[in-house]
């Protein structure tokens, strides 16, 4: 079968002189069942320690467990593809395996620079194999002779066993909240199993102190029919929907709880309470943001507005843009890429979204949106793929490499996040900002990955909020003394 150049992606290697002793790269994975069958398939290892459940119980390890070379592989991989990557040369490896590595374990490949021969112009490279407890699997010294000279090949799309792992992206989002206090979360009438699930399972994460707001009754039937236990969890009974999401708003307004989860009401009816407490708001419009972890894109993407604002103003997308922007910058992006889509990357004046577009990266040189790198109008293909942007010749800083989607309105936004998720395989979470605290927005047909998810993002961006609070309060107080 011929390959087209047009489906490839690129590597590109680190040469030798690029090395650096202490430098280092990783990689995450979660092993799966799957991934132990077809080892065992490639390599011919049908030892039944790694393929039978019965037998693998009454040994030593109580379960089965992955081939010790599998591990091994993953090292090979980093090393082949990405660092020091394509013309490294493998010329041999000590191993010593530590701990059996199971079904479901995440493990983070680490390699790291240890030693130079300027002369041979080879390399020493420890390397550590750690599982999501942080214990030691798989440990052991390679040695490489890294390529001399800087090259960028294809990558052809071959069959692979998995090229995307929505596991250990999600351990590696949930990371991000390591260290951060359990905060109290309104849930909003929970009167369902997913709801509810995804509202325990947080908690069981140590991401919230979940206050369940709703008819008690009624929570505690679904959690028996669905076996949720509720440990842990504060129930505040009112009778309706409509008294849950004024219960909360009034909460959050007292700042009792830093975060709002919802549950089984509709997402209007919940804004509404919210925006009827003016110590919530903040004079920006509210908005959604989509966080997705694609499988062909290199980084987490940001999709807004894809959940709230229909027909959205410019003013609207100018306060959209803001709020994605400064919700990327809590997620670790310091200034974030902003493609603002359309059907075409030219001003069109038929097409009202380019004119749009144009006026809102003016807006941005001008300061009026901060924090971010804009560009626009931009068609979906230029706004992701560099492939799209060299064969169309577009000169951009965002363009192939966006951060942020900013869509012209509700239904193109909801359009790409549903393809994403269902024909791409993407795993997405989502989070309502532009007040005074965060929104944990989540769809019925969301599973309790997502859920949980959508609760990290939360609680990273009530995290910020609190700091700058805290920081607000400093300056405040500094303000008194040098005044007095």
């Amino acid at each position: 079968m011929n390959t087209n150049i047009s489906d490839l992606e690129w590597m590109e290697n680190v040469t030798y002189d690029e090395l650096s002793v202490g430098q280092s790269a990783r990689l995450l994975r979660t092993v799966t069942q799957e991934d132990i069958q077809a080892f065992a398939a490639v390599s011919g290892d049908i030892n039944p320690a790694h393929l039978n459940p019965e037998y693998a119980d009454a040994t030593m390890f109580h379960g089965v467990i992955a081939h010790g070379m599998l591990g091994a592989a993953l090292i090979s991989a980093l090393f082949g593809t990405q660092f020091p990557g394509p013309g490294t040369i493998y010329l041999g490896q000590e191993l010593k395996f530590t701990k059996p590595v199971r079904i479901g374990d995440t493990l983070t490949v680490l390699t790291t620079v240890s030693a130079k021969d300027d002369e041979k112009k080879r390399v020493e490279m420890d390397c550590l194999v750690t599982n999501q407890k942080g214990e030691v699997v798989l440990k052991g010294v390679a040695r490489l002779m890294p390529p001399t000279q800087k090259l960028r090949v294809p990558k052809i799309n071959a069959p692979q066993i998995q090229l995307f792992d929505p596991e250990a992206r999600f351990n590696e989002l949930l990371s991000l909240a390591d260290g951060i206090e359990a905060m109290r979360c309104a849930v909003v009438h929970p009167c369902d199993a997913g709801s509810l699930s995804g509202a325990m399972d947080a908690a069981s994460h140590g991401l919230i102190h979940p206050v369940l707001i709703g008819p008690e009754g009624r929570i505690r039937r679904v959690a028996e029919e669905a076996g949720i236990s509720l440990e842990g969890a504060d129930i505040i009974s009112v009778e309706h929907s409509h008294a849950a999401a004024e219960l909360a708003a009034a909460m959050a307004a007292r700042k009792e709880v830093e975060i709002v989860m919802k549950g089984s009401l509709h997402t209007d009816e919940l804004l509404k309470a919210i925006l009827a407490q003016p110590s919530l708001r903040t004079g920006r419009r509210l908005s959604h943001v989509f966080r997705f972890d694609v499988p062909l894109y290199s980084k987490p993407l940001l999709i807004t507005d894809a959940a709230i604002n229909i027909a959205p103003s410019l003013l609207e997308k100018a306060d959209i843009i803001q709020n994605a922007i400064e919700f990327a910058q809590v997620m670790g992006t310091a200034t974030p890429r902003v493609a603002i889509l359309s059907a075409v990357e030219t001003v069109t004046p038929t097409i009202p979204s380019t004119l749009d577009a144009a006026a809102l990266c003016k807006m941005a040189d001008r300061g009026q949106i901060k924090g971010g790198l804009l560009d626009g109008p931009l068609a979906f293909d230029n706004a992701i793929s560099m492939e799209s942007v060299q064969i169309k010749g577009i000169c951009s800083a965002v363009a192939g490499q966006a951060d942020i989607l900013a869509v012209p309105d509700l239904e193109s936004g909801n359009m790409i996040a549903k393809q994403l998720e269902y024909l791409a395989g993407a795993s997405g979470s989502g989070l309502v900002l532009g007040a005074r605290v965060p929104i944990a927005l989540t769809s019925r047909a969301d599973g309790p990955m997502v859920r949980v998810a959508s609760a990290v993002l939360a609680v990273l961006a009530a995290h910020q909020q609190r700091k700058r609070q805290d920081e607000n309060a400093w300056k405040r107080g500094l303000g008194s003394v040098q005044a007095a």
